[in-house]
């Protein structure tokens, strides 16, 4: 187990290495930076005068090392705007989007396992087609739309919920259900296909056979040898959280750093943008790390694999 995930850390650490280096090109070589970072009408002088106070007037290669230097330092730089750290702006907003993120994987984990699991085990039923309506629901409505129309049903006409901002528990229901419920849908169909999979298996048939329940042969055998591909749905949803919170935090004016990315662009604080782009690229290579482990630990095959 051991070299298993060891291996995976030397390709996590690959792929880090590589976001790294993805932004740097990006940020260096599609245009000059320090155009995107000065106010419209600055002078040139300005501009001169801001470009070596960035280091943008060295070599690129002596900027890489540097770049690499300084975020081994966790040193991310200085917001144009504020005027402080963009580091810890963006950690100011790190544990609203948490919290998002959060209650909308509860969303799609807690309504999406059961609807798929149901969805299997009546499949061809009233039930399974009723769920399947609301499956495509899901996957069918973009996040912006759903979000509005949660404001306008549960904000304003019923009164029931608040429509923008942080505080109680009542402001996240409605964006965690408008975030999480694409996600909803996906758990809910990679839930039906494995599970359906295994149902078909030889092993499954024995066990009918020796009088054993439907229900007892999933909660004990199916689920876990159906883990596997939800698992990897469950890595990659974590990462595509954090990046539709860009949208759901603007539409319920959510404080987190979806909202602070709209606002960085809006002002050209490029720095903050930045930290953002890696703070999300990390959080996917994390999660896939996890995953890769959580196989080895689910299905010791994996693990022995060449």
């Amino acid at each position: 187990m051991a070299r298993y995930v060891a291996g995976r850390l030397l390709q996590a650490a690959i792929a880090v290495f590589g976001v790294l280096t993805i932004v740097f090109v990006v940020m260096r070589f599609s245009g000059d930076p320090t155009l995107l970072l000065v106010p419209e009408g600055a002078s040139q002088e300005y501009v001169d005068a801001l470009r070596v106070e960035l280091g943008f007037d060295r070599p690129v290669v002596v900027q890489y090392v540097d770049y690499l230097g300084d975020l081994l330092r966790l040193d991310f730089g200085v917001s144009v705007v504020q005027r402080i750290p963009a580091f810890d702006i963006v950690a100011a907003r790190i544990p609203y989007t948490v919290l998002l993120a959060a209650g909308a994987l509860f969303v799609a984990i807690g309504v999406g396992i059961p609807v798929g699991i149901a969805m299997a085990i009546r499949r061809g039923g009233w039930l399974e087609r009723a769920l399947a309506g609301v499956v495509l629901t899901g996957q069918s409505m973009p996040t912006f739309l759903s979000g509005i129309l949660l404001i306008l049903v549960f904000g304003v006409v019923l009164g029931w919920l608040p429509t923008s901002g942080a505080g109680d528990l009542d402001t996240l229901v409605l964006p965690s259900v408008a975030l999480g419920a694409l996600s909803m849908a996906t758990f809910a169909r990679m839930a039906r296909i494995a599970i359906v999979d295994e149902l078909g298996k030889d092993y499954v048939r024995a066990a009918r056979a020796r009088g054993l329940s439907l229900a007892g042969i999933v909660g004990r055998h199916v689920l876990r040898n159906a883990a596997i591909p939800v698992v990897t749905v469950a890595a990659l949803e974590i990462g595509n959280l954090l990046a539709g919170a860009v949208i759901v935090e603007t539409v319920f004016a959510w404080p987190g750093i979806g909202q602070l990315a709209i606002q960085s662009i809006q002002s050209r604080d490029f720095l903050v943008v930045q930290v953002i782009v890696l703070l999300i690229s990390f959080v996917y290579v994390a999660t896939s790390l996890l995953a890769d482990v959580a196989y080895g630990m689910l299905d010791p095959r994996i693990r022995l694999a060449r």
